[in-house]
């Protein structure tokens, strides 16, 4: 007879898991044990559940299935609660599992035990704790179904160490949501009729068949497209369709173009803050059609034409079989936003005395990028560049922390060189994010993950200096760094390391970064090049 945790390991071989990352703790090592011999699964041991949760998400973004990190109690689930909140903030469906203190010391401030229901109310789509080892399979269930259904997002399930090692005699992700045909008509005859369209594509498209379905919807009804915040792989950006992303200080004009949309396709998205620049847009008086899977967030900010609680992708397809019509107008509004994204993403190098300008690395890097590239970045100033001044094309993909969470980028890097050995990776970080997670290398050395490290140590919490130089001229606190020899620290994971200090050394870093094989380049950039003037 299985035991809870076997059954555990059952249900998530069969819902095609074949991958879960953990730091080990006593509380789960039934669990443990029942992966030891699982044919289908492998376990991949880290250094930090901050960092083993932050693989999960990375993984579930590249395979379109939900991540699973498994954590021990107290401490260790405190630890994954920042992937917890990035997994809601990105919309990605993560599943925490933490073994938990014994049944009989519930709710008795046991050593290390916390109620995860209360801890994870504003987070997780679903907290279940199991109580009795039949409730495993029942609770894995509904888990599943909230991490799927609507908004994809993360989910708890907590069980205590004596359940899971009890016997379990107990012996499905919900199906995409499709609009109605009434909305699928409304939504084509809007289409049709409007002069200035666009479409703002959000995460939900962020799926197997969601780039192709967008492209062809695109092309088919020749409407442009702009992503939401850091999206910027869901569409071609050299596409004459490709009218830039919704981010952090957008350039007045292309503001003021965008407000001028006599219909504004809000697809896959929830309109969040930066997305709709700061809630300001859409404007009152533009059409906004909102497709979003979970109806809570429809008319929620905003007021809308047409509210259409569907996925994206399968209201692509109903759009698909409907008379698809443009009006002639509509070339010189596409070209008038494409020339603004063009512009946009213009880069004249420049030089600064105090180090290399990252910016001009991401530029020329850009150009040079595989097709099958993989770029994960950390939080921090150094990425804005990806962001605007990197062409993204197809096959590329480019997965960075909507939540602006620190500590991502290493560990998202190693799960995707897990994940796809066969493509290049190549993990962007600044000096504060790497110290962060940047332990979680050692899992890609002992894997023997070829990826590359791209660190730019300006001895700055750069981001937060910018505010302070805006709010407080000149007296700038907290924010700088005292760096060890992070050349010396890749040196000793294995990794081969490129020091780079000046600008006569970037087209060596290039070349290393575009050739076979693992690579820790540290460059010393300059933080004066992204102060404010």
């Amino acid at each position: 007879m299985q035991t809870a945790a076997e059954s555990l390991v059952a249900f998530l071989a069969a819902h095609g898991v074949d991958r879960c990352f953990c730091v080990p703790g006593e509380s789960y090592i039934a669990v443990l044990d029942a992966l030891h011999d699982h044919p289908a699964i492998d376990l991949v041991t880290c250094r930090h559940e901050g960092g083993a949760g932050f693989m999960a998400l990375a993984d579930a973004r590249l395979t379109g299935r939900p991540g699973v990190a498994l954590v021990s109690r107290g401490p260790g689930a405190c630890n994954a609660a920042i992937a917890m909140h990035t997994a809601q903030q990105d919309a990605v469906p993560l599943l925490l599992v933490v073994g938990q203190v014994e049944a009989r010391d519930l709710r008795a401030r046991a050593f290390q035990e916390i109620d995860y229901a209360r801890m994870f109310a504003g987070i997780a789509k679903f907290v279940g704790e199991a109580v009795r080892p039949e409730q495993v399979p029942e609770l894995l269930s509904r888990a599943w179904a909230a991490m799927l259904t609507g908004v994809p997002g993360p989910a708890v399930l907590s069980v205590p160490e004596d359940v899971l090692r009890a016997a379990c005699t107990a012996s499905v992700p919900a199906a995409d949501t499709a609009p109605s045909a009434a909305g699928a008509d409304r939504l084509a005859e809007l289409l049709r009729a409007a002069e200035r369209p666009i479409v703002i594509a959000g995460g939900d498209l962020d799926r197997p068949g969601g780039r192709a379905a967008l492209l062809a919807f695109a092309e088919a009804w020749r409407v442009p497209v702009a992503v939401s915040f850091r999206r910027q792989d869901l569409f071609p950006n050299a596409h004459a369709l490709y009218a830039g992303d919704m981010g952090l200080s957008n350039p007045p004009a292309q503001r003021a173009a965008f407000a001028r949309a006599d219909l504004v396709l809000a697809l896959g998205t929830r309109l969040g803050d930066i997305t709709t620049q700061g809630y300001s847009f859409p404007e009152p008086e533009q059409t906004l059609v909102h497709v979003c899977a979970d109806p809570d967030w429809l008319g929620w900010r905003f007021p809308t034409s047409l509210a259409v609680a569907a996925h994206a992708i399968p209201t692509l397809q109903a759009l698909a079989g409907r008379n698809a019509a443009a009006p002639p107008s509509r070339a010189a509004w596409i070209d008038a936003l494409r020339a603004l994204q063009s512009n946009e993403a213009v880069w004249a190098p420049r030089v600064a005395e105090d180090g290399v300008v990252f910016a001009n690395i991401v530029a020329a890097l850009g150009r040079r990028l595989p097709d099958d590239a993989i770029v994960t970045l950390d939080a921090g100033t150094f990425g804005a560049p990806f962001y605007r001044k990197v062409a993204w094309r197809p096959t590329q993909r480019l997965l960075a922390p909507v939540s602006g969470a620190m500590g991502y980028g290493m560990p998202a890097a190693v799960a995707a060189a897990l994940r796809h050995p066969e493509r290049p990776v190549i993990c962007a970080v600044g000096d504060g994010g790497f110290l962060m997670t940047g332990s979680e290398l050692a899992v890609a050395a002992a894997r023997g993950a070829a990826l590359k490290v791209l660190l730019s140590e300006n001895g700055s919490y750069a981001s937060i200096r910018i505010h302070q130089e805006r709010a407080y001229p000149g007296r700038h606190s907290g924010t700088d760094l005292a760096n060890p020899d992070l050349a010396a620290i890749g040196a000793a994971y294995g990794y081969p390391v490129m020091q780079v200090r000046t600008e006569d050394e970037v087209p060596a870093l290039l070349d290393a970064l575009t050739a076979p094989g693992p690579l820790f380049a540290v460059v010393r950039t300059s933080l004066s090049a992204v102060l404010p003037a």
